[in-house]
């Protein structure tokens, strides 16, 4: 999972977690928010109703001792205002139950005693339970599609905002590690970024490259030096036995030892010309101005190794259109790289076993299939395959040097050509080469 998509997840269910939080806590929110400003309210009336009577006195509501009260006439609100006993001293506001035609309503009533005229008066303010918790209803929905449509705008800045702060890391493993190609990675550019961390990521990503590019380019130096000093001594030392050879005093015991040291220092010159050609591929030294027909170049690799399909009776097919055609490419490396593919087929390949070589296309990609009915690979080793004098797999003949397939691999990735491996113990494997599309 992305980094950004993580982050945007725990801001979503963070908000969630708050949410359900606030939902839990609404109605009593609510309730005391509401019942805050209904006594709030009732205070107000209060004061507009002692303004009044110290402005125009008591007469104003009290007419010939009687009492004043009204109420609304769905009787959710009332006010009154009524003599008291001398003693009475109360200012509270709290819910009472009050009997109005025939009928027991609950109010929040606020009661104040004041003094006027030499006398004591009780206010009352009261306004139905009941209609305030009709409003409790009403707020609580009001609040809760503005705490969600806060929590959406929220999300969403979160992920604008965290696109924005991630995007130099984005930059960092696009251009840094996965637009780049072992080994070329290009000349450095810097990110633009203002996050410190960001930055010293881009520069140790930078500084770890430089020196595995490095190192690299050292081990591909030395390959390629070592490989020329070394075929300069070996074919001197070869003449040198070819000569000895033809002199009288050489014994037949003699004879047989030079024999063996020329089969050793053939096979070390095998070893240094395959590594002096990997050398040689990964350096670029070849150019890609051939066209081909992808057929004829298998048929000529047929050839080639036909007698030693022969000595083990192994049947070879070619299933591969005539008109299938690569362009661009280095058609001695890729014969090189079919001949690697089937000679390790035979080597590995049971006698009176088969190699089939197939060709189609998918999509604007032209794909071959090499497959063999040989002793197959461990699942375990198929991922080392091409590493350089790697050998897995048994067989009964001593030439291996562990250098074919990495040959294929180094032809592969000089031409943009995936290799994928699928192989089963007893039953063969089979080599996919996805050839990069025609460029139009």
């Amino acid at each position: 999972m992305k980094l950004q998509t993580k982050l945007t997840l725990f801001n979503a269910i963070s908000k969630l977690v708050i949410v359900i939080l606030f939902v839990l806590l609404l109605p009593t929110l609510i309730k005391n928010i509401n019942q805050t400003y209904n006594d709030n309210r009732m205070r107000k009336q209060q004061d507009k109703v002692m303004q009044l009577i110290k402005s125009q006195g008591i007469g104003y509501y009290i007419q010939n001792g009687e009492g004043y009260g009204s109420y609304t006439l769905l009787k959710e609100e009332y006010i009154s205002l009524d003599e008291a006993d001398s003693s009475l001293s109360i200012d509270t506001i709290s819910n009472h139950k009050r009997l109005v035609e025939r009928d027991t309503i609950e109010y929040r009533i606020l009661s104040h005693t004041f003094k006027a005229g030499g006398k004591n008066y009780l206010l009352e303010v009261g306004k139905s339970v009941n209609t305030v918790g009709e409003t409790n209803i009403a707020l609580q929905s009001i609040a809760l599609e503005v705490l969600l449509g806060m929590i959406c705008l929220t999300i969403l800045a979160d992920l604008f905002y965290s696109n924005y702060i991630l995007k130099p890391l984005g930059l960092i493993i696009k251009t840094k590690l996965i637009g780049n190609k072992f080994p070329n990675f290009g000349s450095y550019k810097k990110v633009r970024t203002t996050t410190s961390d960001f930055q010293y990521l881009d520069k140790s990503i930078h500084e770890m490259i430089q020196a595995i590019e490095g190192a690299f380019h050292k081990e591909r130096e030395f390959i390629s030096n070592a490989s020329h000093e070394l075929m300069t001594p070996i074919s001197i030392l070869q003449s040198k036995i070819e000569n000895m050879f033809n002199r009288d005093e050489i014994s037949d015991d003699v004879k047989v030892r030079l024999l063996e040291m020329q089969k050793i220092l053939n096979r070390l010159k095998s070893i240094t010309k395959t590594l002096l050609l990997i050398s040689q591929i990964e350096n670029a030294q070849f150019l890609k101005e051939d066209t081909i027909g992808i057929k004829n170049l298998v048929e000529a690799v047929y050839q080639e190794i036909s007698i030693r399909l022969e000595e083990k009776n192994i049947g070879f097919k070619i299933l591969i259109a005539e008109d299938f055609t690569l362009e661009q490419v280095n058609r001695f490396l890729l014969f090189n790289m079919f001949f690697n593919l089937v000679n390790n087929a035979i080597k590995y390949n049971k006698v009176n076993g088969d190699i089939t070589i197939k060709g189609f296309k998918e999509a604007d990609r032209l794909i071959v299939q090499v497959t063999d009915s040989g002793i197959g690979i461990a699942e375990e080793q198929v991922s080392f395959i091409f590493n350089r004098f790697k050998k897995f797999r048994q067989s009964m003949e001593q030439e291996s040097f562990g250098l074919g397939l990495p040959i294929v691999k180094s032809i592969a990735d000089f031409h943009g050509i995936d290799i994928n491996v699928t192989s089963t113990i007893n039953e063969g494997t089979t080599f996919t080469l996805h050839f990069p599309p025609a460029e139009v």
